[in-house]
C-alpha cells in the first residue's frame, strides 16, 4: 500500500497559515485540542506515530501519538530522534555561506574551480550559488531502483562515496543552463557537501559539528556517515511492503548524503532555526542570501521559484514565511518559522509510505490545528 501524499509546498501553506505577521497583533495561544485531535488515533494504517511542537510569543505547546515500536507498543516520546531528510540541506547551505563569510569561496565562482574534474567537461561553468537555490541545471540522482521496496531492502546497508551519488546524475546532461530556471535536486546538495568537504578539508560530520551543533547547543543533531542505527529513544520506521510493515529503522544514509542524512529531534530543530534566524551562524554579507528567491521559472513550467539559498519561501495572504521538509523512509519531518519568529513548528511522523518522497496526509491536519488558537481572554 502507498501512502496518500501531498506535496512539501501544499503542508508549508497550511501550517503556516498559523503564524503571524510581524505587525500582527499577538497570535493566540496554540490550541491543545485542536493539535492533539489532529494527531489521535494512531497507529493507523498509514502511519504509526507522530510528535509535534510549536513555539513562539504566544505560547508552546508539544505532543506526541501512536506507537515508537509497532511489536512492544511503546509510546511515541517528545523527545525522540528522527532522520530530518532534506531538511539537512538548510544546514549545508549554512556552511557553504559560511564559507563564502570567511572569503574561502566566491559564490558566484564556478562549482569546476573547486571540484575540477567532477562536473563533465561538457558542462557549462556552474556558479556556487546555483547549487543552493537549486537552479545548477544538474539532473536528479539516478540509482535504478531506487525507490522500489526490494531494492531498498536488498541495499539499506550498502555504502555510497558522494561522488559515486553525483556520477549517477552527471551520466545525463544538463537540464538547463544554470540560473535560468529552478529544479530542485539532491544532486546539487551532495556536491555542496563535496565543495564543503574539499575547501576546509574536513568531513561534513566535523564540519557539522564545529560550525552549526556545538555554536548553537544542538547536542541532539549529528551527521551518522556510515551508522545505520538511530539512538535512543527514537520512534522506528516502517515501510508497508504487501500489506506487512517492515522495520526500516536501520538504514545507511550515504544516498542522500549532504542533502538528506541528518538525525535530530523537534526540540533541536527548533533551536536551529531560532539560531539560525536570530543571526547566530550567518552574518549580515550572507545572511540575505537565505532569504532571497531568484526571479526565475520552475523548469517544469509550475510557477515561478520558490527555493532560497537554503530554504522555501511561501507568501500566503500577504504573511511570508520560511522553512523546510523532509523525508527518508519511515520518517517524514518539517521546520517552519517566520522570519521575526512569532511562531515556530516542527513536526515528526512515521508515515509507512514507499516512497521518501512529499509528506503524508497527516502532515495536513496538523498543519490545520496549528492555524488554530485560543481565544484571548
Amino acid at each position: 500500500m502507498k501512502l496518500p501524499v501531498v506535496t512539501a509546498v501544499a503542508v508549508v501553506a497550511a501550517v503556516l497559515t498559523s503564524v503571524p505577521a510581524a505587525a500582527t497583533p499577538c497570535l493566540g495561544k496554540p490550541d491543545p485540542a485542536a493539535l492533539s485531535a489532529a494527531i489521535a488515533g494512531l497507529p493507523d494504517k498509514d502511519t504509526t506515530g507522530a510528535l509535534v511542537r510549536v513555539t513562539g510569543l504566544s505560547g508552546a505547546w508539544s505532543g506526541t501519538s501512536g506507537e515508537s515500536d509497532v511489536r512492544t507498543h511503546a509510546p511515541v516520546r517528545p523527545d525522540g530522534f528522527f532522520r530530518i531528510g532534506s531538511t539537512t540541506k538548510v544546514y549545508t547551505a549554512v556552511m557553504v555561506l559560511q564559507l563564502a563569510q570567511e572569503n574561502r569561496i566566491d559564490l558566484e565562482q564556478p562549482v569546476q574551480r573547486y571540484l575540477p574534474g567532477v562536473l563533465p567537461a561538457g558542462y557549462p561553468p556552474v556558479p556556487v550559488r546555483t547549487l543552493l537555490d537549486h537552479t545548477s541545471g544538474l539532473p536528479s540522482v539516478d540509482i535504478p531502483g531506487l525507490y522500489e521496496p526490494e531494492w531498498i531492502l536488498a541495499h539499506r546497508y550498502d555504502h555510497w562515496s558522494p561522488r559515486e551519488v553525483v556520477d549517477t546524475a552527471l551520466r545525463h546532461p544538463i537540464d538547463f543552463q544554470p540560473g535560468t530556471a529552478q529544479k530542485y535536486t539532491n544532486t546539487a546538495y551532495v556536491t555542496a557537501g563535496m565543495l564543503v568537504e574539499k575547501v576546509t578539508g574536513q568531513s561534513y560530520a566535523r564540519n557539522l559539528r564545529d560550525r552549526i551543533t556545538v555554536p548553537l547547543g544542538l547536542w541532539e543533531t549529528f551527521y551518522p556517515e556510515d551508522d545505520p542505527r538511530l539512538p535512543n529513544p527514537a520512534a522506528r520506521g516502517y515501510l508497508d511492503v504487501d500489506g506487512e510493515l517492515v522495520d526500516v529503522t536501520e538504514m545507511n544514509q550515504s544516498i542522500p548524503g549532504a542533502a538528506g542524512a541528518i538525525v535530530s529531534t523537534a526540540g533541536d530543530l527548533d533551536k536551529f532555526i531560532t539560531g539560525l534566524f536570530g543571526g547566530r551562524l550567518l552574518g549580515p554579507s550572507v545572511m540575505p542570501r537565505l532569504f532571497a528567491v531568484p526571479d526565475v521559472p520552475m523548469a517544469d513550467g509550475n510557477g515561478r521559484a520558490s527555493y532560497s539559498q537554503g530554504l522555501m519561501k511561501l507568501t500566503l495572504n500577504g504573511l511570508t514565511v520560511w522553512g523546510k521538509t523532509g523525508s527518508r523512509y519511515g520518517y517524514a519531518s518539517g521546520i517552519f518559522a517566520t522570519q521575526d519568529l512569532s511562531r515556530v513548528v516542527a513536526y515528526s511522523v512515521n508515515p509507512t509510505v514507499k516512497s521518501p518522497d512529499g509528506q503524508p496526509l497527516i502532515v495536513q491536519k496538523i498543519a490545520e490545528a496549528a492555524s488554530r488558537s485560543l481565544p484571548k481572554t
